[in-house]
């Protein structure tokens, strides 16, 4: 063995622990470990390049895969083998990424690659809940430069109890759903959905979060000293400073860019301003300074604006916009924009504006969730979408980007805690935010739109959803701060924290916390819920000036569905030998309809924008599923299904044929069936009898006409008379003569 094992265990309670072990496994990487709970096994690897990018940013890079095999299963697709990540895996890439970022050296950059992935799984054991503690010791277990450890755990309500990462069966019955990343010291990350909860209720989890992050970055420091990595990290120089130029363009450009940020302006006009000066700036350089300390003149100028604006907000109390560190941006909204949707709305809060429809559809336009460890169908989507014009750039469209996914699904846990139960609305529902215009809180104009795209649909959701984007200005040499209300995307960029809170007048829905400090305390916590509790009611009051609830009815073209349990031994007769009964169904009402076996119950959906077409199929289908009895001499129409050369099979019922022989199609004589009847043609018949072998239901057509003139009935074969004694033949042949034999 070639190898030394080192590891570190932590205590969950009730018997459940997680371990980190390092040493066995991708000994090549600069830092990897093995990260287990149940039978859920993770591996994590850490890879920092030795030579600086040509960057002024951290370029690192955060992937994470769940393997098939993990949970005993193929691929799907052609290639059987995994290809790109998932939804679930991006959503965990940017959990892990949001976290580690922040405690990387600003001056640090050198390519990162941080991996994860699942290698083993426990059905009950959920692997995002460790995927950031695994990232933050394999670099605790490197040289690699990092300013924690940190850790990621997830906070769930059950049954009125905290649980520190539950079990999949618990959070089942959570009303609380959180994951939250921390250092020793602090909160840098929060992101998750609730059932409407308190501002006091969500930082009380977060501080027992909070306390299983601390020991979770125990573990990985005591693990980094058994590796002889605490503390010793590689030396790097990747950054030049001239400290006495740095300083020179300060002393000349802040007070410009000060003066600049007072003026009120717009986003263009801002960005034209800062241009400006920075240009005036750069010409007036000699060719000597140009040539010689040209490298870092652009981050000193940027380092100058930011401290300008920082410094006005926290001096001043005033925003580059000219709004007050509370004020909410001007908004207007509209519904019913596009009237062929069925639902529409246009939410506009400044220069942020979002343009979302809604579509409603049957279970056949679910969404299947065919993941490693997860296989299951969602009837609620919500899809986010950021075209470059939106901020006035022209850039490449190269598919769905990782931040589109992340909005989007931030979005979707904010609306999803409202939507009306399945029983009440059986609909597929998706909507999609098209970003027109963006200057900040995208995602929180996108919760605002789809709320009122669901009412302006008919929708009943429980609540409006209105949502705000809260930002933070710090100082740590004086201690001063500003908590920002509905920020700009400037101060998203300049500022030390992006929290984005949804909820209705009840509490919390969905949150989602970033900081690009190294935390912040629970009092500004605190103080920034309250605040953006205070803004979500006054954007919810503006939105509800448009449209106060939900319209009464759907809009005239939705879809309509109607729902039917039927008999579990009648969802074959239903659908029919190779779907033939309910396509044909579907074919002639012009109707959708669904079919599904729960707990042994048939559960029949219907869908049409006709309400007669969907009164037709359900009609057809309670024939079937709850057969009327065929009554013998009574008159019925149906459908001529077979055309044979002795007679026609027609539809009695659906799911019943009855025999209409070719004696019974006519009073006089009919050669060919085909004469009088076509296949798919409606006849009028009545039921005459049944077979008494075969149960067949006898059928007649001529009984319905009238009789010619003249008719004389020909007697049955059984009545021709009595055609005498014949006697027997065979005995008055007499004796049968003996045949030769061969005896060969």
């Amino acid at each position: 063995m070639n190898y030394t094992v080192h590891n570190q265990t932590i205590d969950l309670g009730k018997g459940r622990e997680v371990t980190i072990e390092t040493g066995k496994l991708a000994k090549q990487a600069h830092g990897s470990v093995v990260v287990r709970s149940g039978n859920t096994m993770l591996l994590a690897t850490a890879v920092s390049s030795h030579e600086p990018m040509d960057v002024d940013f951290l370029p690192l890079t955060v992937d994470y895969r769940e393997k098939y095999a993990a949970a005993g299963r193929f691929p799907g697709g052609f290639f059987k083998r995994e290809a790109r990540p998932s939804d679930t895996e991006v959503l965990v890439m940017r959990l892990v990424d949001r976290a580690l970022r922040p405690m990387f050296p600003g001056d640090y950059h050198a390519g990162t690659q941080v991996m994860i992935q699942l290698m083993s799984s426990d059905a009950e054991v959920l692997p995002d809940s460790l995927a950031g503690f695994a990232a933050s010791a394999a670099i605790a277990v490197s040289d690699i430069p990092f300013d924690g450890p940190i850790s990621e755990v997830r906070v769930a309500r059950v049954g009125g109890e905290f649980v520190i990462n539950p079990l999949r069966s618990e959070l089942e019955e959570a009303d609380m759903d959180i994951m939250v990343a921390g250092t020793m010291d602090s909160i840098v990350m929060v992101e998750g959905e609730m059932s409407e909860v308190s501002e006091g209720e969500m930082v009380d989890a977060i501080e027992v979060a909070h306390a299983a992050i601390r020991t979770q970055c125990e573990a990985q420091n005591e693990l980094a000293k058994k590796v002889g990595k605490f503390d010793v990290k590689r030396e790097y120089s990747h950054e030049t400073h001239d400290e006495d130029w740095k300083a020179h363009i300060m002393a000349d450009m802040y007070p410009k860019f000060y003066e600049a940020g007072k003026t009120g302006a717009t986003k263009e006009e801002r960005k034209n301003r800062f241009s400006e000066l920075k240009a005036a700036f750069m010409d007036a350089m000699s060719d000597e300074d140009r040539e010689q300390k040209g490298g870092m003149t652009s981050d000193y100028i940027k380092s100058a604006q930011k401290k300008a604006i920082r410094d006005l907000v926290l001096n001043e109390g005033l925003r580059l916009d000219g709004r007050k560190t509370d004020e909410i941006r001007s908004i207007w909204t509209e519904v019913d924009y596009l009237p062929g949707c069925h639902g529409s709305s246009i939410f506009t809060r400044g220069e942020t504006q979002s343009l979302t429809t809604l579509t409603l559809g049957t279970k056949q336009d679910e969404q299947l969730i065919d993941g490693a460890l997860v296989r299951k169908t969602e009837k609620f989507l919500l899809h986010y979408n950021f075209p470059p014009f939106s901020t006035g750039e022209e850039r490449p469209l190269r598919g769905t980007s990782r931040r589109e996914v992340g909005h989007g699904n931030l979005a979707l846990r904010a609306l999803k805690p409202v939507l009306p139960p399945v029983e009440e609305c059986p609909y597929t529902i998706r909507l999609v935010s098209e970003i027109l215009e963006s200057n900040g809180s995208s995602s929180m104009a996108t919760v605002c739109a789809g709320t009122l795209a669901l009412m302006d649909g008919g929708i009943k959701i429980k609540a409006p959803v209105s949502g705000i984007a809260m930002g933070l200005i710090t100082d740590l040499e004086t201690g001063k701060y500003a908590i920002l209300s509905d920020i700009l995307g400037d101060e998203d960029h300049l500022g030390d924290m992006d929290f984005k809170v949804t909820g209705t007048e009840a509490g919390i829905t969905a949150c989602q916390m970033d900081i690009k400090i190294k935390g912040i305390s629970f009092d500004q916590l605190r103080e920034a819920l309250e605040q953006a509790r205070e803004g979500r009611h006054h954007i919810r009051k503006a939105m509800l000036t448009e449209l106060s609830e939900p319209r009464d009815d759907y809009k005239d073209h939705a879809p309509r569905i109607v729902s039917l349990e039927v008999p579990g031994d009648s969802i074959g007769a239903i659908i029919g030998p190779g779907g033939k009964i309910i396509q044909e169904i579907q074919a002639d009402t012009e109707t959708n309809i669904s079919i599904e076996d729960i707990d042994g119950k048939g559960m029949v959906e219907i869908a049409a924008s006709d309400k007669n077409a969907i009164e037709a199929a359900l009609k057809r289908i309670k024939q079937i599923a709850f057969p009327p009895t065929v009554e013998i001499g009574e008159e019925y129409e149906g459908k001529v299904k077979t055309i044979m050369p002795y007679g026609a099979f027609v539809e009695v019922m659906p799911g019943q044929d009855g025999l209409l022989h070719v004696s019974e199609l006519d009073w006089n004589r009919v050669e060919n069936v085909s004469d009088i009847l076509t296949e798919g043609e409606m006849v009028k018949f009545k039921v005459v009898g049944r077979d008494p072998k075969t149960g067949k239901i006898k059928l007649s057509r001529k009984v319905l006409l009238p009789k010619p003139e003249g008719y004389v009935e020909r007697a049955p074969r059984g009545d021709r008379g009595d055609r005498g004694d014949r006697g027997d033949r065979r005995r008055d042949r007499g004796p049968r003569p003996e045949r030769p034999r061969n005896e060969d």
